[in-house]
């Protein structure tokens, strides 16, 4: 949507793949300098992080942020990786203790925090297909099996994630953590959930008697925070969007992001928008276009904007941008606290 509303857009993939921030951080940087020797020096330079990107970009913004004029971070996966990924090995163990079906009592056995062993050929459509015969979440609710109805009910009260999003988790929370421990951090372990009291299903006292318990190696996770963890010390201002029903990236990120930032002294330049979505890939052109009008009008004016601005600034978008139906900004709306949502431990 930015390119048909005027402006240049640059973007690149990142040489490492996986779960590597710093480097896709330097990855970005390239980019900007390749932009500038082709095209020249823009007379601004926003620079934009969606979803995983946007705690990309939050970290290169720590280092570069004198080079660009805004931040801008959609969907973002903003709580670093001490916090982002706590609920999906919590869905890894809670789901092993219902279905104890990944792994298999006939496979190997291996720690759930590990992710997946090295030397697994388990493929995408197998973990589906095993998600499947616990729970039926493919299938409509009325085929789905008392068994199938109670178990997929235990997950998703539990861990509080939608069901369309259920199969997608538990493949991050396999394959993700595997990249994580074996790739990034030479098997060692960032996860636990040693305190952690799980609540929300039938039987929470037997659901806990079950359920695996780890213990994290301290150096793994200062490392792993080392590489993925906001400091929130960014120079530009920042501006933020969010659907607040977002499936994946779950909009209590933003609260703790804004913490990190009152932690580093430098929330006094950052904005939060919120939106009525339930999507977590795109939002809605009218919104992104809202948000980039208004984060450039900040820098241009000195004048920072309010979540309100942005849901004015949206309505008067130009009829191709669909402002009538693509306007769903909430101004009242503040996220409650990561631990409403995830555990702490």
């Amino acid at each position: 949507v930015f390119t048909r509303a005027g402006y240049a857009w640059a973007g690149s993939t990142f040489r490492m793949g996986g779960v590597s921030v710093r480097t896709a951080a330097a990855d970005t940087e390239r980019l900007r300098g390749i932009f500038i020797d082709k095209f020249g020096q823009p007379k601004r330079v926003i620079l934009h992080g969606q979803s995983w990107g946007a705690s990309v970009a939050a970290r290169a913004a720590e280092t570069t942020s004198s080079l660009y004029d805004g931040v801008l971070l959609t969907s973002g996966v903003l709580g670093g990786g001490s916090k982002s990924y706590d609920f999906r090995l919590d869905l890894r163990v809670v789901y092993q203790a219902v279905c104890a079906n990944h792994p298999r009592a006939d496979e190997a056995q291996y720690p759930l925090w590990m992710g997946l062993p090295t030397a697994s050929q388990l493929t995408r459509a197998e973990l589906s297909q095993r998600v499947n015969e616990c729970t039926g979440v493919s299938k409509p609710a009325a085929q789905r099996s008392e068994l199938q109805q109670k178990n997929l009910k235990t997950l998703l009260d539990v861990i509080r994630i939608p069901e369309r999003s259920l199969i997608g988790h538990l493949a991050w929370g396999t394959w993700h953590f595997q990249d994580i421990v074996s790739k990034r951090l030479n098997g060692r372990n960032p996860f636990g959930n040693e305190t952690v009291r799980y609540s929300g299903s039938a039987g929470d006292v037997a659901l806990n008697a079950l359920v695996a318990r780890y213990r994290a190696d301290p150096q793994a996770q200062a490392d792993f925070a080392a590489d993925t963890d906001p400091s929130g010390l960014i120079a530009a201002p920042v501006l933020t969007l969010h659907g607040i029903n977002d499936p994946v990236a779950f909009v209590e990120l933003e609260s703790a992001f804004r913490d990190t930032m009152v932690r580093a002294g430098t929330a006094g330049h950052l904005v939060q928008g919120f939106t009525d979505d339930n999507e977590h890939s795109y939002l809605s052109d009218a919104q992104y276009l809202a948000a980039i009008e208004a984060l450039l009008k900040w820098i241009d004016s000195g004048e920072k904007p309010d979540a309100a601005v942005l849901a004015q600034r949206c309505t008067k978008l130009d009829a191709r941008f669909e402002p009538a139906t693509g306007c769903r900004f909430v101004p009242g709306y503040r996220p409650p606290s990561l631990a409403s949502r995830v555990p702490t431990r």
